[in-house]
């Protein structure tokens, strides 16, 4: 008896199983929608998430700053690969 239940929920699982594989679906990307923040005031002109937070014009010490992030960029973009091959060269001698 206890066989014949067993053999029953088997059976009910693999025809579901197999339903749900055959149902039509759609193979993509999705998300949900973006919560949008309104009536709270959010909309002051320096608030950290405005409309116009990447005013460069706004900036403080901004040929200071921009000078110092183009430098650390191209600093990091020449750096990590000599240092990857200077690494590796030391790391094969080594061995």
């Amino acid at each position: 008896m206890a066989m014949n239940s067993g053999m029953r929920s088997c059976t009910k699982l693999l025809m579901t199983s197999k339903a749900s594989l055959l149902k039509p679906g759609s193979s993509g990307f999705h998300s949900t929608g973006a919560k949008r923040m309104g009536g709270h005031g959010h909309d002051e002109p320096y608030y950290m998430h405005a409309k116009h937070m990447y005013n460069m014009d706004r900036m403080k010490n901004q040929k200071l700053t921009m000078r110092l992030g183009v430098l650390t960029a191209f600093s990091i973009g020449v750096g990590v690969p000599i240092f990857a091959v200077v690494f590796q060269q030391n790391k094969t001698a080594s061995a």
